[in-house]
């Protein structure tokens, strides 16, 4: 290994260890294959205590003839142990290429057997698991009767459910899942008592805590519909998604706690004209409500009994909201069957064994948030909620307290891990995989990821609510390259086609239908128009496929890479919004005559970046600068305090094809010639070839 002490010593590490390191990397590893000496290194070398370039400059240097170099294998006890081996064992199969072509070719017989392994409960049994002739609207389990929210508790009594945290504590609250039970059960009869119908959308604006937790399962059981709206959302946003799913009551709370900042929740969801609330209160206060609505005390019942209500298969459990592009959210309806698609997902690809450990900083606003319910309660194993700023070591600290085995993550987040050093020397040994989703991943990073507890595997996870879990993602028995996915998910298959509709190795990711977790309805737009119309037909396939929008490469080693959104959807922090979202709010100051909104991912990959192109009105003169800061506001006021504009291009005009639609993409590649490489800590300007007549 061509390595010089000073390269060592500018990593970080006194010239003491850096010599020993070297010496070791001389006489013990100089004869292994790079595979070797990487996994030795891990193993016996490479701590989290030790600075993160010295991991880099190792991992480059040991691999720097390899294009796709893996990060770390599994061993032969690691793939032993895994739910996947066991499901192939079971079906007599060799492999996992066997396993996913049997699964994506038998696909009722696949979800049959998940059905079976995750014992999902019916209180009248199905006599055919699915009819398939519809493939945009595939019967599943006909005739059958069940609530979902029963099969999450098929632990014992006395199995850990729930580990909760708030940022303003130093000890753990554990709730069983005795506990959630009966506190489920009572958020059911409270309902029942206050005069609530099953299929009533009730709505839920809360942080992730176990209370939310019990609120979302008890209004299952009680037949009625979720409906999901994040805490973090302005008034209007939380409006918006009131009216589109009709809801009759909310649940919500005081005030949110975030970075040591009190944030008020209720009067934000007073101010969006809320139906009825059930108000829970952080702490001791004194708040003033509206007459009809109720705090917590006076809602939840004492009867900790409830039988949960049956209903058909396809009946809905939770409306979720995703963005489109024409600036109002698709309002996607999640079934009785959809939470079996998250069950199972987090089962084979996310390994999740009963009595594991489940973290993903979330909310119930957004998918990640019921997806953790159900693949972590149907698999029994314990959820584990830290209700405060996941960019503290304090999070890292619960994550280590609460021996987390299964860590989800957004790529942001990791960079900003990263950039502060805020996990540094915490003990996560007990994490057996990691999950990134939301984002498209930056390999540096989540070779960061994998440091932090020894090098244990990323699931990389792509999706989406009207999936109902993953489309692409990776497994615990293969390599793991960092920032690839391994395999379309299980159940399910898609294909890769260019701009001239060819089946390719990199263009558009199409989902190849039918499959439990797919939507069949949207409540505000035309299902069938949003999906599968106009979608070219690929020859030898007999079934239509669902658009996604999806950019997706397929690579020389047969893994995959993703690269954002083809449309203009884009995910920012993890939360998928489109441009019209953005742009309908930007146009709101007078100072604004026009706005485009993109989003340019880095040089090296990782997150997206947000950038506004703006015309001023007419008699306006404001820098790019102070634009920017006006923009900045607007957007958190208005939309989401969560999305960070990177840059502000002042233009005359937006460039518009001859139909007068907005050519983002045209902004998009001539941003990326302009700025080849993003950094949010660098001032940008415009170079002066472009030629969307930017201004001073």
């Amino acid at each position: 290994m061509n390595l010089s002490l000073e390269q060592l010593i500018d990593c970080g590490i006194d010239k003491t260890a850096a010599a020993q390191i070297l010496a070791r990397l001389r006489n013990e590893f100089a004869d292994l294959s790079p595979v070797d000496c990487w996994q030795r290194l891990t193993q016996d070398v490479l701590t989290s205590n030790l600075p993160f370039a010295l991991h880099r400059l190792l991992y480059q240097t040991i691999f720097a003839d390899r294009d796709f170099a893996p990060a770390w294998i599994p061993s032969q006890t690691e793939i032993e142990s895994a739910n996947l081996t066991a499901l192939m064992h079971e079906l007599g199969i060799n492999s996992y290429a066997d396993l996913h072509q049997w699964s994506s070719q038998n696909r009722s017989q696949f979800w049959e057997r998940m059905i079976q392994r995750l014992n999902i409960r019916f209180q009248k049994p199905y006599e055919q698991i699915a009819n398939l002739a519809q493939i945009e609207h595939p019967e599943w389990f006909a005739d059958a009767r069940l609530n979902i929210a029963e099969s999450c508790f098929q632990a014992s009594e006395n199995q850990i459910a729930i580990v909760f945290q708030s940022e303003e504590e130093e000890w753990r609250h554990i709730w069983t899942y005795g506990k959630l039970n009966t506190t489920s059960n009572q958020v059911a009869n409270g309902l029942v008592n206050a005069g609530f119908k099953p299929g009533d959308p009730i709505a839920v604006a809360l942080p992730m805590t176990a209370e939310s937790v019990a609120i979302y399962l008890g209004i299952i059981k009680a037949g009625c519909v979720v409906v999901s709206i994040a805490d973090s959302f302005a008034p209007a946003e939380i409006a918006a998604r009131l009216r589109i799913a009709k809801a009759k009551a909310i649940f919500t709370q005081d005030e949110v706690l975030r970075g040591g900042k009190r944030l008020p929740l209720y009067a934000k969801v007073m101010e969006a004209d809320a139906p009825r609330a059930i108000v829970l209160c952080r702490r001791e206060c004194f708040l003033t409500m509206r007459p009809d609505d109720l705090n917590w005390a006076q809602f939840i019942s004492r009867d900790g009994k409830f039988e949960a209500i049956a209903v058909s298969p396809s009946a809905p459990t939770n409306i979720l909201f995703s963005s489109g592009t024409t600036g109002e959210p698709k309002a996607i309806a999640w079934t009785h069957t959809t939470p079996i698609k998250c069950a199972v997902d987090g089962h084979l690809h996310h390994d999740i064994h009963p009595g594991d450990g489940v973290a993903w900083s979330t909310n119930l606003g957004w998918m990640m948030g019921p997806w953790l319910i159900y693949a972590t309660l149907i698999n029994r194993a314990t959820i584990a909620l830290y209700d405060g700023a996941p960019t503290t070591r304090a999070y890292g600290q619960f994550i280590q307290a609460a021996g987390v085995t299964m860590l989800g993550t957004v790529p942001s987040l990791v960079n900003a891990w990263k950039t502060t050093n805020c996990m540094a020397g915490l003990d996560w040994s007990a994490i057996k995989t990691f999950s990134s989703t939301g984002e498209c991943s930056n390999p540096d990073d989540m070779l960061y990821l994998m440091s932090l507890a020894g090098y244990k595997p990323i699931v990389e996870y792509c999706g989406g609510t009207e999936i109902g879990g993953g489309y692409i993602t990776g497994t615990v028995i293969q390599p793991c390259i960092p920032a690839t996915f391994t395999t379309p998910a299980l159940g399910l298959d898609f294909v890769i086609l260019d701009e001239c509709d060819s089946p390719s190795s990199q263009g558009e990711a199409f989902i190849i239908p039918p499959s439990i977790g797919l939507s069949t309805e949207l409540l505000n737009k035309d299902h069938h128009q949003v999906y599968f119309a106009d979608i070219p037909t690929v020859p030898g396939m007999d079934v239509p496929l669902r658009r996604h929008g999806d950019r997706i490469e397929r690579l020389s080693n047969g893994y995959y890479r993703a690269h954002g959104r083809s449309d203009d959807t884009m995910n920012l922090g993890g939360i998928k919004v489109s441009s019209a979202e953005i742009e309908r709010v930007l146009t709101q100051p007078e100072a604004v005559a026009e706005v485009a909104a993109i989003a340019v991912a880095p040089a090296d990959g990782g997150p997206c970046q947000l950038v506004i192109y703006a015309v001023v009105a007419p008699g306006v003169t404001l820098s790019a600068i102070d634009l920017k800061s006006l923009l900045q506001a607007t957007l958190r006021q208005q939309l989401n305090p969560l999305f960070k504009i990177h840059d502000v291009v002042i233009v005359d005009a937006l460039p518009r094809t001859a139909s007068q639609k907005i050519m983002r993409r045209v902004m998009r590649d001539r941003y990326r010639l302009s700025h080849p490489v993003l950094d949010p800590s660098s001032p940008q300007t415009v170079s002066p070839s472009e030629t969307l007549t930017p201004r001073p």
